[in-house]
This record gives C-alpha cells, structure tokens and sequence, in this order.
C-alpha cells in the first residue's frame, strides 16, 4: 500500500470521474468503493498507472483549482496528443504550457518526460509561453542545442 494518497472531492459524481480516468489510462482500475444511503457510492477507490485515488461524493462546497494538478510524462508526441485530446473532451478545457482542465474541473499537466532538456535549448522556454498543449517539434525548433 502507498504511503500517500490523493484523495479528490467531488460533487456527486466521483463514480463518473473514476470510470472517466480509468477509460483514458491504460492498466487502470476501479478497485473499490463505500456504498452510500442512497446506492450511490460515497467514495470510490482507483489506480492510474499504479497510483492509488480516492474519489469522494462531498458536495458542492468545494472545487478543484489550479493550486493543485497532476503530472503526465509522455514518450512522444503522440502520447501528449492522447492524453489532451481525451482529457479536454466532453467540457475540458486547455490552459497554458501543457496545462489543462478536464471535464470535472481537475488540472493536468500533459509533458513530454524530456521537458527539462528541451526547454534548455535558447528560445525553447519563449515557444512554450505561446503554447496551450506542448508541441515537441516547435520546442525542438525554436533553436539548436546549447554546447556545453
């Protein structure tokens, strides 16, 4: 068992979000859950790439913002397109940087694993203020590597 474990508020509809990210993330699972008074469940329980969440039907009293967001390192381009694309669809929202918002309100960061090293290159960090969802072939573009 994990030490620490996120542990996301939602208003009634926890059971929705945990069948959304368990349907974009491959070997995901709905692992359990705390059914309420009404059938429908108070907490639900999932791994993502073998993370462990829990979702918890809280209300309407708070809301999820930017202060707090979850990082996706991707291989490729490819990868990053995926994981936008699916986590923009049905009311997501993109933001700045690789930054977005899914359809329940939840910041995501869609990186490729290699960031650090591309924004190295001289005018790499100035293409990224520009973009919403990172384009690899624009950071790599934007100038040649430094020599070390």
């Amino acid at each position: 068992m994990q030490k620490i474990t996120p542990f996301l508020w939602f208003d009634g509809n926890a059971e929705e979000a945990a069948r959304f990210y368990t349907s974009v993330f491959p070997d995901a699972k709905i692992t359990g859950g705390m059914p309420g008074p009404n059938g429908k469940p108070v907490v639900v329980a999932f791994e993502l790439a073998g993370q462990t969440f829990t979702a918890l039907n809280g209300g309407p009293q708070f809301k999820f913002n930017e202060s707090i967001s979850f990082v996706v390192h991707c291989a490729d381009q490819a990868e990053i397109d995926f994981y936008w694309n699916a986590l923009t669809a049905d009311g997501g929202a993109p933001s700045r940087c690789g930054w977005l918002k899914d359809q329940f309100g939840l910041s995501w960061q869609i990186i490729p694993r290699n960031l650090s090293t591309l924004l190295s290159r001289p005018g790499a960090m100035d293409a990224l203020m520009t973009m919403d969802k990172i384009e690899i072939a624009q950071l790599e573009s934007a100038a040649p590597p430094t020599q070390a």
